[in-house]
């Protein structure tokens, strides 16, 4: 494998030479493969994407506040939305392990998201200055979290739901079972009689 040379306060550091990350991604490429379990697979890619909504939110506040010219921000906010789109997701190939605040994973999307906004604008894009201002790891990581955990919640969870809600009680309409017996006899019940409580508590 080729491989391109990467400074930083650490020193130099051994990059792939089409990777689209930096020097901080892999260092914990190389000192943090744990489990072989990354952020795309097998959990879905909702982490990820929650990383570019948050970086495009940022160069969006930054320039609002004039923290960050325009011509900087376009090109980060355009490679943002390309993370959210999921068009650079085998460039995280970090383990889910790694450090306690995800500081390896913020920069893992820093570094892709300045080389690809600088490559885009042939200008001078820094993944620390420019895509994370204003922000730590700390911020951007537990936020990710909860966006991510809203996206599978709308996407995931709520529709599973529904299908339990509308269809399962159907598919066990004729099975008869012991019924309860809190405040009246045992009386036998069918299960979709028992189901239609839990579809109760669900709608609630």
């Amino acid at each position: 494998m080729k491989y391109r040379i990467e400074k930083d306060s650490l020193g130099e550091v051994k990059v792939p030479q089409n990777a689209l990350w930096g020097p901080q991604t892999q260092r914990a490429l190389d000192n943090f493969t744990i489990s072989g379990i990354k952020f795309a697979f097998p959990f879905g890619r909702s982490f990820i994407e929650a990383l570019g909504i948050i970086k495009f939110s940022a160069a969006s506040a930054n320039q609002k506040l004039k923290l960050l010219t325009a011509k900087k921000a376009a090109p980060i906010k355009a490679a943002s939305k390309d993370v959210i789109k999921g068009l650079y997701d085998d460039s995280f190939p970090l383990d889910v392990f790694q450090t306690g605040s995800g500081t390896s994973t913020n920069m893992n999307a820093n570094e892709v998201i300045a080389n690809v906004a600088s490559k885009a604008s042939k200008l001078s894009i820094d993944a620390n200055d420019h895509v994370n201002m204003s922000q730590s790891s700390n911020d951007v990581i537990p936020t990710a979290i909860c966006i991510s955990a809203l996206l599978d919640t709308q996407r995931l969870l709520m529709p599973a739901l529904e299908h339990l809600i509308v269809a399962k009680a159907k598919t066990v309409d004729h099975h008869i079972k012991t019924g309860r017996t809190h405040l009246m006899d045992a009386m036998p019940i069918e299960f979709s009689q028992e189901l239609s409580g839990w579809k109760a508590q669900l709608e609630a």
